[in-house]
């Protein structure tokens, strides 16, 4: 992970990680605020050797005493130097609970004896610091004599008597506040990694470009209003959502361009991924462009076209393909007359067989031959194999991934199911980005007002910004109808496409079972 990474990080976990600073900062304050104030105080005294009868003893005895002070700081915890003080503070504690209040240091190159007490009362730890000294003097005299009757050539003296301190030595507030800041930074922006490292959700299209070399050819942001109102005509025509959709429809003409069919199979790896909304608003942008349009729902498993357009979705698909209708009276015709609708139909037991058979091939060229391009909704890849069977029939498919839902092995193994089919994906859609990720259109002032460029217009179709208004049913517009006698306006095409021969659609397919499968 480089910098940028470590970056997007904060920008993404911040909120995690100011909790956990926040918590390290409370639990800080809390153990300052519980903590039992502590106080220390200081006595110091001076080791020396009674005067000497020459230069030469008082330099060995200088020497002596220099090697003798460390010995002397030890015994300063010993009990046989606190025991004195306990009986005569009358402390109520043993020597070793004593002990761990009292430190006895000696500073290079002197032969001072520094003891420091640290106690909750501050008037007891200077009474502590001065009985210590005078008991270790008494001590060190005691254990340094040559003779019964002979005095200690050891003297030690108090040259710095303890002072009642005034302020307590710990709890240390800002120190304390300061670790709980660091500490919490420290575990929030180490979580917040982690739990990046660990999560295999695709939540942004750099992360599907690093993984493949599909290209990425739609990012379509998330809004609140898309769960309520999931078709662009319905909720902004000018919001992000519809930008993300016309920039997906010039990516489409692209891929048209490059020689694939003017067919366009959209999957997903699993279901909730967004592919039959994907679907349908892309053909709606086409449609407006001018594009002669129709959505075939090949989700024979769980179809929702129909449920989404507000169509019927009983004759369909399904009722083509087993020769009980033809294509002309199972088209429903929606919006702007420019998008046409083929439904699922009724739901059959063998979706598989019936994508892949003969009769759907037939199906799908007699659709080339009339419309300008052909959308269809299939079902995920990874459940089941309509969808692979259908991208194989064809030539590709469309890929939506839902950002936050899809796992990239998911992702890798859908791509893998196209290429065991013998197929491949044209291009991938990340659906349901935020919308910082989506792109940065809208810092340009795109998307704000519905005007359309100049000479952008489509002949004979409404401006984009005027919106058909639609009424349930199949096949009802309320689009204003042309006046009566006037030739039809010119239809421009998605892009020039080669047509190739017409087939007869409508006869009976071959199928295996009675006649009444499906």
């Amino acid at each position: 992970m480089g910098l940028t990474e470590y970056i997007g990080i904060l920008r993404k976990r911040w909120l995690s990680i100011a909790a956990a600073v926040v918590v390290g900062l409370c639990v800080a304050a809390l153990a300052s605020v519980l903590a039992t104030p502590t106080y220390q105080a200081v006595a110091q005294v001076y080791v020396s050797v009674r005067g000497g009868a020459s230069v030469d003893d008082l330099v060995q005895g200088s020497a002596y005493t220099g090697r003798q002070v460390q010995s002397y700081a030890a015994l300063a915890t010993s009990p046989r130097v606190l025991s004195p003080v306990i009986e005569e503070l009358g402390l109520g504690v043993t020597p070793q609970e004593l002990a761990s209040g009292v430190v006895a240091d000696q500073p290079p190159d002197t032969v001072l004896i520094t003891l420091t007490v640290t106690d909750e009362s501050p008037d007891r730890s200077a009474r502590i610091a001065d009985a210590v000294a005078e008991s270790l003097a008494t001590v060190v005299q005691e254990l340094e004599q040559t003779g019964e009757a002979q005095e200690s050539p050891v003297q030690i003296s108090t040259v710095r008597e303890a002072v009642v301190p005034t302020h307590p030595v710990s709890p240390r507030v800002a120190l304390n506040l300061a670790l709980g800041l660091a500490l919490g930074l420290l575990v929030g922006f180490g979580a917040a990694v982690l739990r990046d490292l660990l999560d295999t959700r695709i939540r942004s299209v750099a992360q599907v470009e690093a993984m493949t070399d599909v290209s990425v050819i739609g990012a379509i942001a998330f809004e609140e209003e898309a769960v309520e109102h999931p078709l662009i005509i319905q909720g902004s025509p000018q919001g992000p959502r519809a930008e993300a959709f016309r920039r997906l429809r010039t990516n489409m003409q692209f891929l048209e361009a490059g020689g694939s069919s003017p067919t366009f199979v959209v999957s997903s790896a699993l279901p909730g991924e967004g592919k039959s909304t994907t679907c349908i608003n892309l053909a709606i942008t086409l449609a407006d462009m001018g594009s002669k349009v129709v959505v075939v729902d090949a989700d024979l498993r769980r179809p929702s076209v129909s449920r989404y357009m507000g169509l019927e979705g009983a004759v369909g698909l399904t009722t083509v393909l087993i020769g009980r209708t033809t294509i002309d009276d199972a088209v429903q015709t929606w919006g702007n007359r420019n998008l046409s609708v083929l439904a699922s139909g009724q739901v059959p037991p063998n979706p598989s067989e019936l994508l892949g058979s003969l009769a759907m091939a037939q199906v799908l060229r007699e659709l080339e031959r009339r419309y300008d391009a052909v959308i269809i909704d299939t079902a995920p890849l990874l459940p089941v194999t309509d969808g692979a069977v259908l991208a194989k029939l064809a030539g590709g498919a469309v890929i939506v991934v839902g950002a936050g839902l899809t796992h990239r092995h998911q992702l890798a193994e859908a791509l893998d199911a196209l290429a065991k089919a013998g197929t491949g994906a044209h291009g991938v859609i990340v659906n349901r980005l935020p919308l910082e990720e989506q792109g940065s259109y809208r810092y340009y002032g795109y998307g704000s007002e519905p005007s359309v460029p100049p000479g952008d217009e489509v002949d004979g179709a409404p401006p984009r910004h005027v919106r058909p208004r639609l009424w349930p049913g199949p096949g009802r517009v309320a689009s204003t109808p042309p006046t009566e006698g006037t030739a039809a306006s010119p239809r421009r095409p998605l892009l020039p496409v080669e047509r190739g021969t017409s087939v007869t659609v409508g006869a009976p397919a071959i199928r295996s079972g009675s006649k009444d499968d499906g």
